[in-house]
């Protein structure tokens, strides 16, 4: 399992500490400084289940700085914008083989574990 996980989020920090209760046989990535690539994102928005904009946190002040009009872009061009600003990506996320969940509240982590 991969755990996209942003260290400076209390949410993240919670899920985490879930996920160390149940297992240790998980990876963190740190999605803010490790690169995920546009390949990747596809597939943790198909194992998540949902669309692309849903996974946008859309009240990130970024938005307004880039004025950034996530309800007018393609599917594609929204995961291109989650990749070039990773704040955007709603957090935290586990993985698994066959599935995904954003930690909102962190106690769903737990369906997947």
């Amino acid at each position: 399992m991969i755990y996209y996980h942003n260290p400076k989020c209390s949410k993240s920090r919670e899920g985490l500490k879930i996920i160390e209760e149940y297992t240790h046989n998980f990876t963190i990535k740190l999605y803010l400084t490790e690169k995920i690539t546009f390949t990747e994102l596809v597939q943790i928005i198909d194992k998540l289940k949902i669309k692309p904009i849903d996974l946008v946190r859309k009240k990130e002040k970024i938005i307004k700085e880039k004025d950034l009009d996530l309800y007018s872009m393609s599917d594609k061009t929204v995961i291109e914008t989650l990749l070039e600003y990773p704040i955007l990506i709603e957090r935290p996320i586990l993985v698994s083989d066959t599935s995904a969940v954003i930690g909102r509240p962190p106690e769903i982590i737990k369906t997947i574990l």
